[in-house]
């Protein structure tokens, strides 16, 4: 439902205009239901808008980039659909910008899974789960995996000892600077879980799918400020 000339906690915008006060926007590049990720949104009292237009993303206050699918048919609908020059510029201007699943491998500079380069927010490449020698690891990583925070960051408490969070993916993320690692999980071998460098986050779980976890990291989310 598109609804006009109102503010209201989830709004979905097509091509009609909609006189509406920003906050967070999130990126609709029609990879994959982000109607869960609006409805986490809302119960956690942010205003969320989903919206796939670019001049609705450089308004906003923070961004979601969420996704499922392969990685450079995300890239031709960012660009495409004019979003990804949005993106980078609302980083540039320091917005907070949360990446989810492929959301996170698109903040990326490339993945072994395509050929296209990503938005390069994030020196990080992904690769595909490759078991050691005589290990059976099925892929794809899908489930509840326990996360483990190495350092202190705005997403995740490091003090809560306990953090769970559900997966679903084939590749995973190499950070080229340890420093951007902020989570790692364990499947088969240790991989980066959450990344984040200055105003740009990616999480590798869904915090949608992910409970009460989830819900925590949305609100963490919801209280940072532009840099």
């Amino acid at each position: 439902m598109i609804v006009k000339g109102a503010i209201c906690d989830a709004l979905w915008l097509g091509s009609s205009v909609v006189s509406v006060r920003m906050s967070i926007v999130i990126v609709d590049s029609g990879l994959g239901n982000i109607a869960s990720v609006a409805n986490m949104i809302r119960w956690e009292g942010g205003n969320a808008i989903v919206s796939s237009r670019p001049e609705d993303l450089r308004a906003a206050e923070k961004l979601v980039l969420p996704g499922v699918g392969a990685f450079d048919h995300g890239m031709q609908q960012l660009h495409g659909l004019g979003l990804a020059d949005a993106i980078l510029a609302r980083a540039g201007e320091g917005a907070p910008i949360l990446g989810i699943c492929l959301g996170m491998q698109l903040l990326g500079t490339a993945s072994e899974e395509g050929v296209a380069p990503g938005l390069g927010l994030v020196q990080v490449r992904f690769r595909r789960f490759s078991p050691p020698e005589g290990m059976s690891l099925r892929i794809p990583h899908v489930g509840w995996n326990q996360v483990e925070v190495v350092r202190e960051n705005d997403l995740i408490d490091v003090a809560d000892d306990e953090q769970r969070f559900y997966f679903t993916h084939s590749y995973h993320a190499e950070c080229s600077d340890s420093q951007d690692v902020v989570a790692m999980t364990r499947y088969g071998y240790d991989f980066p879980a959450a990344f984040a460098r200055g105003n740009v986050y990616g999480v590798q779980f869904h915090p949608e799918k992910s409970h009460r976890f989830g819900r925590a990291l949305v609100r963490r989310f919801l209280s940072l400020r532009s840099c």
